[in-house]
């Protein structure tokens, strides 16, 4: 009988004969850790046989592809837990998402938080029984008679060929896509049979055994059949998975942290600002204390703008919607303004139009009005880079089911500028953009980034303007992206139809990353809106237009910085920076005269003279995250001294008045933190 055939492969870096028909499982044999196995760059299951020539690498669980997998398979084993509690439940969708998973279902009542606690016990016996995840490779006809109970299933094999529907939308990738349709049964180890199935392209773990017990469902919500509100709505149910059980704990802890520090909690708790009913979602309004902080954010970025060689101009809210058909953002971006206003129409009393009116729109960006303001007279190559800044309130059509307090609103100001430079000015603009936004992050105390690079996805008809645009765009932001030594992460396909975009990410006191400021370089607008200079040879030139953003937005940016300090802003933002509080009435008259010596400085003092008794008091102060509460009594008093009480509870007793005035004012002006 001959030898097996033998083949070269290359396995984590090393070269390696082994037999022909060799899995996975066989090359990481031993390594319980390694759940799937990227070859020539593809996840494929462990069971699969690896051709020859290939270069093999053992993912680890707790890798980000692995945690993929991990969840990827716990969501089938919630699916299969969900069909024995609900036998009616037809499945939708289950893909992995950020540090979780979630699954759709058609069911004729909602999940209520008992059903979640019941799954949770009856996943756990899936898991325990060591269930094995078995790919196969069907034809679609095979899987339309497997899915035949399955009407959801139906719809994506029906539409697996087609861009606008089913397989690109809503995780829908994950149940088909190119090349061949797979089916992946659960299998019962000890009798072979396939006890549930679904439909999907995999790769999953092993067997169940591998999820141990470190999962948890978190919440179930409605959600729209592909996110359309066009479609039904199914129930969905939500998860989360890790490696182990000390992992999921710390996830969990991260969880409460970030409910502690939400933003609309804090606001509400901190009078900072609200969302009434009233004026329709998404829509917030600022109250006295929230309008402090915003207006010294507004302080700070307007004065940073004109240190920065930035002109401050301003646009309306409204316009002629031919402006956005000449930017190009319509059609584009229609989904995302809000429907035309139709004005100026007359008629006569029969009805019959006797002047046209015309259709205006919300803007939803700046830049064609700043287009404008360029456009209004001639320029010289000596006027660039012009830099033109506002604080533009934009309208954007947000679907309501992705609204989120402050971080995702319908309307906001942003810190919108446009520097407008010859092509040779290009990449020292951007180099100056990001210098610039990385000083103003930090000093609002955000210092840990990475940059992402989003370039046009090309098979997409999108994007606007030729290859070669393209190209030289691109490589202007990734080579001044490079130059900051900052981590730099691809992101294909996320351009604006105009042109790449460089976006600062930035990562909050909990590691939470939340993408803050953008600088997109823009070919396509000055050619659109005839923008010119005359050049130094005397021949008209057309500049290149680059969009940042440094707040990105204001509300957004306070809602990040309201969970970035958890409410306990540095003293610089903090509405009211300085409580003083007389350990007796007696000593109001005191204090109040050092509040008015910190009032002639500039700094947001009150006394608490209120009835409350002293410790309430404290108490307050504290709730409300004062950064100084200044403290006397009757030995303060004859001393001329104050006693601080910090945020965090400590005490520095018998300070002089001058010398206390001196470390507030200190701290403010050079915004501390």
């Amino acid at each position: 009988m001959p030898d097996a055939q033998q083949i070269t492969l290359t396995v984590d870096g090393e070269e390696r004969t082994v037999t022909q028909g060799t899995t996975g499982a066989e090359l990481f044999a031993g390594r319980r850790e390694i759940v799937v196995a990227r070859v020539d760059g593809v996840l494929k299951d462990l069971d699969q046989a690896i051709p020859g020539g290939a270069v093999v690498e053992g993912v680890d669980i707790a890798s980000e592809d692995g945690l993929n997998v991990l969840r990827h398979s716990t969501a089938h084993v919630m699916a299969q837990a969900v069909q024995q509690l609900r036998p009616d439940a037809k499945l939708g969708i289950g893909p992995y998402i950020k540090d979780g998973f979630y699954f759709d279902f058609d069911v004729e009542e909602p999940f209520t938080p008992e059903d979640l606690r019941t799954l949770e016990k009856m996943m756990l016996k899936i898991v325990n029984q060591n269930q094995i995840f078995k790919r196969r490779a069907v034809s679609e006809v095979e899987a339309g008679a497997a899915m035949a109970n399955e009407p959801y299933k139906l719809i994506i094999l029906g539409a697996k060929d087609h861009q606008s529907e089913g397989a690109t939308k809503e995780g829908a990738n994950v149940e088909v896509g190119a090349g061949e349709i797979t089916i992946y049964d659960n299998v019962d180890r000890k009798s072979g049979e396939a006890i549930w199935c679904d439909l999907c392209r995999g790769p999953h773990l092993p067997n169940t055994k591998l999820i141990s017990n470190a999962f948890a469902l978190t919440r179930s919500a409605a959600a729209y059949w592909l996110g359309s509100e066009k479609n039904k709505q199914l129930q969905r149910i939500y998860g989360t998975a890790w490696p182990t059980k000390e992992a999921l704990k710390e996830y969990q802890d991260r969880i409460a942290e970030a409910e502690r520090r939400d933003h609309r909690k804090l606001g509400a708790e901190l009078d900072l600002f609200s969302f009434p009913d009233e004026l329709g979602s998404g829509l917030p309004v600022f109250h006295p204390k929230g309008g402090i902080i915003k207006r010294e954010m507004e302080d700070y970025v307007r004065q940073r703008h004109i240190e920065e060689g930035f002109q401050y101009v301003g646009t309306p809210h409204i316009s002629k919607d031919g402006l956005f058909h000449t930017s190009g953002h319509l059609p584009y971006y229609a989904d995302t303004m809000f429907p035309p206003l139709h004005v100026d129409e007359e008629r006569d009393q029969d009805g019959n139009i006797t002047k046209p009116g015309q259709d205006y729109r919300l803007k939803a960006m700046n830049c064609p009005m700043h287009n404008l303001i360029y456009r209004s007279r001639g320029r010289s190559y000596r006027e660039l880079p012009m830099r033109l800044f506002e604080f533009g309130h934009v309208y954007r059509y947000e679907k309501s089911g992705v609204v989120h307090g402050l971080t995702r609103v319908r309307g906001f100001a942003q810190d919108d500028s446009h520097s407008y430079v010859t092509k040779e000015q290009a990449p020292g603009e951007v180099k100056h953009l990001l210098n610039f936004i990385l000083s103003l992050l930090r000093d609002f105390g955000l210092d840990d980034f990475f940059l992402e690079l989003s370039t046009r996805d090309p098979e997409s008809d999108k994007f606007i303007g030729t290859d070669e645009q393209w190209a030289e765009a691109t490589a202007v932001l990734e080579s001044v992206a490079r130059e900051t030594g900052l981590e730099l992460v691809p992101d294909p396909g996320g351009a604006a139809y105009y042109g790449p975009k460089i976006s600062v990410q930035a990562r909050d006191a909990i590691g939470r990353t939340w993408q803050m400021s953008t600088v997109q370089y823009d070919f396509n607008q000055p050619a659109r809106f005839g923008l010119e200079y005359q050049a130094a040879d005397g021949t008209r030139q057309e500049p290149v237009m680059i969009h940042a953003a440094k707040f990105g937005s204001i509300e957004r940016f306070l809602g990040v910085l309201t969970e970035h300090y958890a409410g306990a802003f540095p003293a610089w933002l903090a509405p009211v920076q300085v409580v003083a509080i007389p350990v007796a009435e007696a000593f109001n008259d005191y204090m109040d005269d050092v509040v008015a010596r910190l009032k002639r400085e500039g700094i947001r003092a009150e006394v608490d003279a209120s009835s409350d008794r002293f410790p309430k008091k404290i108490r307050t102060a504290s709730k409300d995250k004062v950064p100084f509460v200044l403290i006397a009594g009757g030995e303060d008093a004859e001393a001329g001294a104050v006693s601080f009480r910090f945020r965090d509870g400590s005490q520095d007793n018998g300070v002089p008045v001058d010398e206390a005035v001196k470390r507030i004012v200190e701290a403010v002006r050079t915004r501390a933190l």
